[in-house]
């Protein structure tokens, strides 16, 4: 069964054959311990020498964790704790095209759409080791199985057809929770109703829980019929079943043979109870007021989601004029800690620089010299491990040394230079605030209100500013994403808010400025994520638009969206201004 759940999922993205996955496998055992090793020996024969030969995949890397025991002494008595006999299984495969991979989305853009539950447990609906097992505090009888391997292949390999020939609109696989699970998560995407109608009127709990391997397919009405004659050639015909199609009305109706209503409910309340268990964990590991302000929104029948609204067209290419002409050169600046650098240099480098890779060391001992490069850009991770607060000990390897001081110093105040700072490198330029013109008046960055790590695609609004980075972008409503532990902006005072210029903010669900979490993921006031100076030659802030500048890096976008994505415009703008 992890066989199968990796390839079932892994069979959402266009892969050209079977045979290019590839998977990775984690043994964990308790070896020496009374018949483990037998035990072992015929987990590593089934999967390794029976089911892998017949699907035609390869484990060619792997773990084993044979110490899976533990022996203590409690009160004069030997004691031991083994570990249940594990199997961790995960997939690879190179992709086609990265653009056409599949998600649990509902599309209700599409035309009339159905969904099919393709169902390769073959009915048998066994509920042995299930949540709904563990919901009524039993383990179940007999657990889900690959009763037949050339069944699953089959169906990997139909699942690649319909990517070939663009006949799927969104796929889930069906594990943990089962067919119901499945269902509900698919609305919970797409912000969707679903009408739903079971094919029988016997086992109901079984056929709604049970985690057999299994998908449920979107596809356009019109396709229905050839997409159930693909898998009917392909011996699929009896395992695939229409059972309901997407409604825009965010309730779940389920209905059995019979067209009785066996259940229904608001998606979002099905989602709330979904959460709940989340949220109480959560409520107890972090800010319990976070933690409420999440739970809370999911009810809130007026979040749209993410959505895009742009003042500018993100594929005028504003750099053409200058393509012969020489690249400026980029100082892509990193510190102890910092990973950044690659995908930062990727979006200079595509928007017109020469970006050259520059480490403080580099600076410090005197091997690269700033006034060399027109742009400096300091990129985000975590500089000495943040155990120095949030950038502040990079930048005291520029403040205490004299030799790195004079150069940053230099670099800030010529009239050509421009500097961009994100993340770790956002902290550490608000840092160094004392040596960069017009910067006074930005805030120092803290550890976030919901005393977590955020990493998120959260919804951001471009302000009217004079930043270079972000001319002609005010206005614009998109998705970015932030990832970090330290990035609530914390002013001296309010004085000193109302003199920094912000250049963007987060968007609460309403499309005001984003007050409560998780849309505001930090709790800076008013929601305010990035910050510049008077001549706009320097700017600064939290989340990540290197991360973004191609479509295809977007988790979600709307489906017009070309190949440049909206935040290369940011790159774009400061090659314009180099020029």
């Amino acid at each position: 069964m992890a066989v199968g759940e990796a390839l079932t999922n892994i069979a959402a993205a266009p892969i050209e054959s079977i045979g290019d996955v590839k998977l990775s496998a984690n043994w964990m055992a308790a070896c020496g311990h009374a018949g483990e090793d037998a035990r072992l020996y015929d987990t590593v024969k089934a999967v390794g020498m029976e089911l892998c030969p017949a699907l035609g995949i390869s484990i060619p890397v792997g773990k084993d964790s044979l110490s899976m025991k533990s022996v203590w002494n409690q009160q004069g008595k030997a004691r031991e704790m083994i570990s249940p006999l594990s199997l961790i299984v995960s997939a690879f495969a190179p992709v086609t095209d990265v653009c056409n991979a599949l998600t649990p989305e509902l599309k209700l853009d599409r035309g009339d759409t159905e969904l099919i539950l393709i169902d390769l447990g073959e009915g048998r609906n066994r509920l042995g080791g299930s949540a709904l097992a563990q919901v009524y505090g039993s383990t179940g009888e007999t657990p889900p199985d690959v009763n037949n391997p050339a069944l699953l292949k089959t169906f990997f390999e139909s699942m690649q057809s319909f990517h070939r020939d663009g006949l799927l609109q969104a796929y889930h696989d069906r594990s943990d929770g089962g067919l119901f699970v499945t269902l509900a998560e698919m609305a919970f995407a797409a912000r969707s109703g679903l009408n739903i109608k079971l094919n029988t009127s016997d086992h109901i709990l079984a056929t709604l829980f049970n985690e057999e391997l299994g998908a449920v397919i979107q596809v356009r009405q019109t396709d229905r019929d050839q997409v159930l004659a693909v898998l009917a050639n392909a011996g699929l015909g009896h395992a695939a079943h229409v059972i309901g199609r997407p409604i825009a009305d965010r309730q779940l109706v389920l209905t059995d043979a019979n067209d009785n209503t066996l259940f229904e409910s608001h998606v979002q309340d099905l989602q709330q109870q979904w959460a709940e268990t989340s949220f109480r964990l959560q409520s107890l590991r972090d800010n319990p007021d976070c933690a409420r302000e999440s739970f809370d929104n999911i009810a809130n029948r007026n979040d749209a989601g993410l959505f895009a609204e742009l003042s500018f067209d993100p594929a005028a290419d504003i750099c053409a004029p200058f393509i012969n002409s020489a690249r400026p050169k980029m100082a892509v600046l990193r510190e102890q800690g910092v990973n950044g650098q690659v995908e930062m240099a990727a979006a200079f480098d595509r928007a017109g620089f020469d970006c050259s890779d520059v480490h403080m060391s580099d600076i410090i001992e005197g091997r690269i010299n700033l006034e060399d490069f027109q742009g400096l850009v300091a990129c985000g991770g975590f500089s000495f491990g943040d155990v120095l607060g949030a950038g502040r000990g990079w930048a005291s390897s520029v403040m205490f040394n004299t030799r790195a001081r004079d150069q940053f110093d230099a670099f800030f105040h010529r009239g050509d230079s421009f500097a961009l700072g994100v993340c770790n490198g956002c902290q550490m330029m608000s840092a160094l605030k004392s040596i960069i013109p017009g910067a006074q008046h930005w805030p120092v960055f803290e550890r976030n209100r919901s005393e977590q790590f955020e990493a998120r695609l959260l919804q951001v609004e471009v302000l009217d500013s004079p930043s270079l980075f972000l001319s002609g972008m005010s206005g614009s409503r998109l998705p970015l994403v932030v990832a970090h532990g330290e990035g609530r902006a914390a002013f001296a005072s309010p004085e000193q808010q109302a003199n920094a210029i912000a250049t963007m903010r987060y968007l609460g669900p309403d499309g005001a400025p984003a007050i409560t979490y998780p849309h505001n993921p930090n709790g800076s006031p008013d929601g305010q994520t990035g910050f510049t100076t008077k001549d706009g030659r320097f700017t600064i802030m939290m989340p990540h638009p290197e991360r973004l500048f191609r479509t295809a890096q977007y988790s979600w976008h709307p489906d017009k969206w070309g190949e440049d994505g909206p935040w290369l415009r940011m790159f774009r703008n400061a090659r314009v201004f180099a020029n």
